[in-house]
């Protein structure tokens, strides 16, 4: 039960039929549940009577302050005596879309409020970021930053706020030990375990802490993101470091030290990890210590390992998707998209996965999560955790792998499957379009090896060309050289393309990083599928695949990641090489028995012939009316009739070419193994353009549809 349902029921607040307004019973005041920064009280209010145990009677709300000849409004102020004369803790509470300065500027105002009154604790918070004060008895009221402000009958702080097996903050019922009517100084703290959070707290906490370091300008965006990256690594290490309940996370402020103590700290959980997973970072932290210490104040009272992969992949997300957008042009793939192409495949713990365009990771996290799932079937996590473990984590482990061609998002990638415990390892910063000896070269991994992978589920990048003069690999793709005129009359010399779309020649990358037989699910714009000067791709995709769905994305699919491309889900199967043969084979053969059987080179021959002679025919009759005329001014007089003349061959030919194409694919139609395709439109996946739930994803059935169709061509078509 959470903070505000407990409060309702507990007879603290209420709220009208439409939840617009909340009050505040003891107080009798009511207040607009709209204003974001309400919401924020509520829960501090709550906090500090269901959790804290402060009684309701010593708390005060929209405290009027005397400052100087102003007079202000606290937000909260509890008291120590039942009469409400001594202040005790003075709370302010701000909305949670708070950037760094504007919190700080909050801070400033709490305190000056808190010795106007007399308080002995500040707090200031904004749900997403909480800092505490103690204020000295004597002059000057300097400040003592403090982990925590006490709980009700407590006056001994501790030195630390969070530790292992301590009490959730989402537990409404429990309550502090020993608590007693009076502060008893030889009772300290009840500590706080590690709070899971939601998707859209944790989306905040990445962005504020992104721009706290930022600074609107004074560190490269850039550099900053490398920088936090660290800082969550090392809460992310700090959380998985064996301790004993009781035992307080390293991650975290301690009283009583300066922030070069907690840089110190920090630093040596940032060693242990860079021996884990060196190629993580090689670069050690460079922020100060007064910049850690303003990270480590978002991080360190929530749980990242524990928030679940669905919240913790979109929230990093989000967060990622707002500062890479602008720099590199990245666009994520919604998570429902995700989740029904790895829901329709049959992934096991014993297959080979492969991303060629991985991204953040969000493909292998779901993959990693399908066999963390289907480990569940097979070992029972509580008696045989071991067994559970190694089921799951060897897959992360040996069969988990990504290529990432920017660095910096390839390295978000390992941090993002370390945050999932893991596969890390096995995630490359490289063109996916490199050949596998380079990427083997380039990475140190020798796993990246053609024909070796059994499952290949990837959004790779749409829209970009690669260009023979940028990259001389551009040649090593069929598809990146000339289709082949089968109906030109002279043999034409192969020749590469001058540029081709990314996305064209990753459907053959991946051909070659699978198995026969090996499976593969992409993302590909819908012109690769409809556009007739595309049909050569289409052609090249029947020989190389079987094809198994088709699966229509709606037009709004991207919109909200920023792109607005129609898309569309291919899931291929590749051929055995010996049927891919069979395949070409067969279509040379229509080809050249369409060509025979209509007499086509004789035919355009003849045409040809007839095109001359027509030529010639207008050459001479213009010589004839025009005898002194040079050749360049005959050819003048009769340009007009020769392009009529040439038009009309080319009409023809053209004509011919369209009747002799339709003859090929109703030959092929006829000629050609046919087999089943499984086609789908999804008109709503979950979300519109904004990127709001709709609460409707069709997807969920289509892919139950689509696993049976899988498990039956699977069992029947070997």
């Amino acid at each position: 039960m959470n903070l505000i349902d407990t409060g309702i029921e507990k007879g603290l607040i209420c709220f009208d039929e439409d939840k617009n307004f909340i009050t505040y019973i003891h107080q009798n005041k009511k207040r607009n549940y709209n204003n974001p920064e309400e919401k924020v009280q509520a829960e501090t209010f709550l906090t500090l009577v269901l959790i804290y145990g402060y009684p309701v009677n010593r708390i005060k709300q929209f405290l009027s302050v005397q400052m100087g000849s102003e007079t202000k409004e606290a937000d909260i102020a509890v008291y120590s005596d039942d009469d409400c004369h001594d202040t005790y803790i003075l709370v302010e509470c701000k909305k949670e879309d708070l950037t760094d300065q504007q919190f700080n500027i909050a801070v400033d105002q709490a305190y000056s409020y808190a010795v106007a009154e007399g308080a002995k604790y500040v707090w200031t918070t904004s749900r997403i970021k909480n800092q505490y004060y103690e204020v000295p008895d004597k002059k000057p009221k300097s400040r003592i930053e403090i982990p925590d402000i006490p709980q009700f009958g407590i006056d001994k702080l501790a030195k630390y706020k969070y530790v292992k097996g301590g009490i959730s903050q989402t537990d409404t019922d429990a309550k502090p030990t020993n608590i007693v009517s009076e502060p008893d100084p030889n009772v300290t703290q009840k500590f706080f375990e590690l709070q899971v959070v939601s998707e859209s707290e944790l989306t905040k906490i990445f962005i504020q802490s992104h721009q706290a370091l930022w600074g609107g300008g004074q560190r490269n965006p850039s550099v900053a993101f490398d920088e936090l990256d660290k800082l969550i690594f090392c809460k992310i290490w700090d959380e998985k470091h064996p301790r004993k309940n009781g035992e307080p996370y390293d991650f975290q402020i301690f009283r009583d030290e300066d922030p070069e103590d907690l840089l110190d700290r920090v630093k040596k959980i940032y060693a242990v990890g860079e021996k884990e997973a060196p190629e993580v970072f090689k670069d050690g932290i460079t922020l100060t210590a007064q910049e850690t210490l303003t990270i480590v104040k978002y991080f360190q009272r929530i749980n990242l390992n524990k928030t679940d992969l669905d919240s913790k992949g979109k929230a990093f997300e989000t967060f990622m998707g707002s500062y890479f957008r602008g720099d590199f042009g990245q666009y994520f793939t919604p998570r429902p998209i995700v989740k029904f192409i790895v829901d329709s495949l049959p992934i096991t713990h014993k297959a080979r996965v492969l991303d060629t365009s991985c991204g953040s990771g969000g493909f292998l996290l779901y993959a990693l999560d399908k066999v963390r799932e289907q480990a569940n079937e097979f070992y029972d996590i509580k008696t045989e955790p071991v067994e559970h473990k190694a089921h799951w984590h060897n897959f992360a482990e040996k069969n988990l792998f990504g290529i990432e061609i920017n660095d910096q998002i390839a390295r978000t990638a390992k941090m993002n499957m370390i945050i999932h415990d893991d596969g890390h390892t096995n995630v490359i910063a490289s063109d996916g379009l490199l050949s596998d000896v380079e990427m083997q070269v380039k990475s140190g991994n020798k796993e990246f090896k053609y024909n070796s992978f059994d499952y290949i589920i990837t959004n790779p990048p749409f829209g970009s060309s690669i260009k023979q003069t940028e990259k001389a690999y551009l040649h090593q793709y069929n598809l990146g050289k000339k289709d082949e005129d089968w109906l030109a009359v002279k043999a034409l010399k192969e020749t590469t393309r001058d540029s081709q779309s990314t996305e064209v020649l990753f459907l053959e990358q991946c051909h070659k990083f699978l198995v026969e037989f090996g499976m593969m699910a992409v993302v590909i714009p819908d012109g690769i599928l409809t556009n007739s000067s595309l049909q050569y791709v289409r052609d090249n995709l029947e020989e190389m695949y079987r094809i198994v769905a088709v699966v229509s994305m709606p037009q709004t699919a991207f919109s909200a990641t920023g792109a607005g491309v129609k898309s569309s889900v291919l899931f291929l199967r590749k051929h055995k090489t010996k049927q891919t043969e069979k395949i070409s084979n067969q279509k040379a053969k229509l080809k050249l028995d369409v060509k025979t059987d209509n007499k086509y080179i004789a035919t355009v021959e003849k045409w040809d012939k007839e095109k001359a002679q027509a030529i010639k025919k207008l050459e001479d009759e213009a010589k004839t009316k025009n005898p002194k005329a040079t050749k360049k001014e005959i050819t003048e007089m009769i340009q007009a009739d020769k392009s009529a003349v040439q038009s009309a061959f080319t009409d023809k030919v053209n004509l011919f070419k369209e009747e002799l194409t339709e003859k090929y694919f109703l030959a092929k139609q006829t000629a050609l193994d046919d087999y089943p395709i499984f086609m789908a439109i999804a008109e709503d996946i979950g979300y519109d353009a904004t990127g709001r739930n709709t609460n409707n994803n069709e997807l969920i059935e289509i892919g139950k549809e689509l696993q049976k169709f899988i498990a039956h061509i699977n069992k029947t078509e070997k």
